[in-house]
């Protein structure tokens, strides 16, 4: 399914939509796509002239391919610069996830980056792989990513972007980073980790992992369906739960998005 597809939501009363997804080869919903979908849902009862710049989200239950998902939107601030919704996402168990989204009305002002793209190979000489047909993935060896002062452990970066071109809609081509963003932060925990090497090795029979919750914060215009880097890093780890940090940039090396996520990483009980 491709992502402007995913991103179709089905009106379903006031401020209610409804939505569907795939089933991923390990069962169950994948989490970008409840996050994706969710700030879509928002946004369609956002005025123009506003567009998100974060969104903070927790994942409740895990998701359920066979049913559609519900999301019921709540309009919890119309400000004249500023618009913050909620919504909750929901099937026949319960709420699988909450996330609010804040919306910002644009105005003029000074631009400053702080934060550099590493020095990585391009995606044409990485050879591509994926899970999914929504997007294309060429993970970046862990032997060229620089040692450039980085903050954190088990740095992971991969280059990404969406199979299928999602036209001019600014808020798809956010939807569609938000959905990509949630493939990489639990590879930095687990790399992170002082038994990696052995996680990996009977990380599917032995361990658990599971994305608690999302943030993210969208800094300047994106083309999801142009190749994007996505750099994570493991700031800690604690109890199980590691917290990651993670930056988007355009192949010309603008800073787009930051992501923070907080992935459990345990031992099957």
């Amino acid at each position: 399914m491709d992502l402007r597809r995913l991103l179709d939501l089905t009106p379903h009363g006031a401020d209610t939509f409804v939505g569907t997804g795939p089933r991923y080869h390990w069962g169950g919903l994948y989490g970008g796509q409840i996050v994706a979908q969710a700030l879509r849902a928002t946004a369609m009862t956002v005025d123009d002239g506003f567009a998100v710049h974060s969104l903070r989200a927790y994942f409740i239950r895990r998701g359920d391919h066979t049913e559609p998902i519900r999301f019921e939107v709540d309009r919890l601030r119309n400000g004249t610069g500023f618009a913050t919704r909620r919504v909750v996402a929901r099937q026949a168990n319960g709420a699988i996830l909450n996330l609010e989204a804040s919306f910002q009305r644009e105005q003029p002002a000074p631009d400053v980056e702080t934060i550099s793209m590493p020095a990585v190979p391009p995606p044409e000489s990485i050879t591509e792989d994926s899970w999914t047909p929504s997007f294309l993935r060429a993970v970046i060896p862990a032997a060229d990513l620089p040692d450039d002062g980085r903050s954190g452990a088990g740095r992971s970066a991969m280059w990404m972007r969406a199979s299928a071109p999602l036209g001019d809609d600014q808020l798809v081509h956010r939807c569609a980073v938000a959905y990509m963003s949630d493939d990489l932060p639990t590879e930095a925990v687990v790399r992170a980790h002082p038994n990696a090497p052995d996680v990996w090795a009977d990380f599917d029979t032995n361990w658990f992992s599971a994305s608690l919750d999302h943030s993210m914060w969208f800094h300047r215009p994106v083309r999801a369906d142009d190749w994007h880097l996505y750099d994570f890093t493991c700031l800690t780890y604690s109890g199980g739960r590691g917290l990651t940090l993670g930056h988007v940039f355009t192949r010309e090396g603008v800073h787009v998005a930051t992501v923070t996520q907080e992935v459990l990483v345990r031992e099957r009980r």
